[in-house]
């Protein structure tokens, strides 16, 4: 398995989900830590079955993103010769590709 690499981002991110769990619902910021963990865990062995989707639309290459089961974040990630950068982990709802559109820039992806 290709190891997991977390963009800065990415870890910004996933804490700023916690930060509404905790003062929203605190009772899920485990369960939202363990599915995070989970789509992490499933990228890293399935690198492969991430969605192209938004790699067409924004014309950037490799890019893939997994669902994350019970909670709307989907995990964005490109897989490298080596590694496997986890580049962004955004709520659903986001305007995705006005989110990720300058990716190429802020992440040398």
């Amino acid at each position: 398995m290709k190891p997991l690499v977390r963009l800065e981002q990415a870890d910004l991110d996933v804490e700023q989900a916690l930060a509404y769990h905790a003062a929203e619902a605190p009772q899920m910021e485990l369960d939202f830590l363990d599915a995070i963990e989970k789509a992490y865990e499933h990228i890293q062995r399935h690198p492969g079955t991430g969605s192209l989707r938004y790699a067409h639309v924004l014309d950037i290459p490799g890019l893939r993103f997994s669902i994350c089961s019970r909670f709307p974040q989907v995990v964005f990630y490109i897989e490298r010769e080596d590694q496997i950068a986890l580049i962004r982990v955004l709520h659903g709802s986001r305007d995705i590709p006005a989110t990720l559109q300058d990716l190429n820039d802020s992440t040398g992806y």
